[in-house]
């Protein structure tokens, strides 16, 4: 490998250890969701962050758009919630030379778009999100209109059985690179959030990542290699997900393209050109928790989906 490669690869690692350290500032306790949330987005990946109300979902979201330089857009999903008010709208103009249709952009044309409690909104709703989330572009009145590059859809999500939520569609859930959960803090780490939230002065974030910068990131992450050994387990592991007992339907084959990018990410983090397989063991959580169906009797019995996938592991590697 050449100098400037190694290089390069010495710079993401930097970057990267800058960021978590940044936002680490205020998001007190979640030094893994911050690394698995940086990862996806730099593996250019959408990532859905569940959690109970309260627990700083919204906040870690704008404390990334604030280190990155990133234009920012929120999108509070409600039952009321209509796609023109994701995508945008053609607006009537009427001008003194005459009268015309101009399309007005919804919040979605933003490099950071957070869809805060995205399991609010009806599935007509849902629906909007797909094309954006996958093609990166939106179709209103039959135009086609580009979203900003790099585009990143954070969406926040309460849990299923809190009121008011919808389970999203297996297609939407498909096209988050990653799930993210977030658990309560322990007695420790909530006095240390008392202490620095509820004082007379506030944690600012300085911004330390441009555009560019994050598109070099972008690029690099890709081309990190991946021996044949690697590709095989992740084939393996994906495959072995859908003759688990308690799983319906198992991981698509963009939920092995999720493993095999974060794995990329992972190594880099970890300063290392290359990946080995802990870094597809870690990425197989995140990258496939949201992707498995359960069985039914699963379902009633409250199967854990990460319980399932360390059990898919352990088969894999005894062969």
């Amino acid at each position: 490998m050449d100098t400037q490669k190694n290089l390069s690869f010495e710079t993401f690692t930097k970057k990267f250890q800058a960021l978590r350290e940044q936002i680490s500032r205020i998001i007190l306790g979640q030094e893994r969701v911050i690394e698995d949330l940086l990862i996806a987005v730099l593996a250019k990946g959408h990532v859905l962050i569940e959690g109970a109300p309260g627990l700083g979902k919204t906040r870690l979201v704008r404390a990334l758009s604030e280190v990155t330089q990133l234009s920012f857009g929120r999108i509070q999903f409600t039952p009321d919630l209509m796609p023109a008010d994701v995508t945008g709208t053609m607006v009537f103009i009427e001008e003194a030379n005459g009268s015309r249709f101009e399309f007005q952009q919804g919040p979605i044309f933003h490099h950071l778009v957070l869809a805060d409690e995205i399991n609010r909104a009806t599935p007509k709703t849902q629906s909007a999100m797909l094309e954006a989330m996958q093609e990166r572009k939106v179709t209103v009145s039959g135009s086609e209109y580009g979203l900003p590059n790099p585009f990143v859809v954070l969406a926040t999500q309460n849990p299923l059985e809190m009121e008011g939520t919808y389970p999203l569609p297996e297609a939407q859930l498909d096209r988050f690179l990653f799930k993210l959960l977030i658990n309560r803090p322990d007695a420790a780490t909530l006095g240390r959030i008392l202490l620095t939230t509820t004082g007379s002065s506030e944690t600012r974030l300085e911004p330390i990542f441009s555009q560019r910068e994050l598109l070099e990131l972008q690029t690099m992450l890709r081309s990190v290699p991946i021996s044949s050994t690697a590709i095989d387990y992740i084939v393996r592991l994906t495959e072995a997900t859908h003759s688990h007992p308690q799983v319906r339907l198992g991981a698509s084959p963009r939920g092995a393209q999720a493993i095999a990018l974060a794995a990329k990410g992972y190594a880099l983090a970890a300063a290392r050109p290359h990946v080995e397989l802990e870094d597809i063991r870690r990425a197989s959580f995140p990258a496939l928790r949201h992707r498995l169906l359960l069985s039914f009797e699963a379902e009633v019995e409250g199967a854990n989906p990460d319980d399932i996938l360390g059990d898919v592991i352990k088969k894999v590697e005894k062969g």
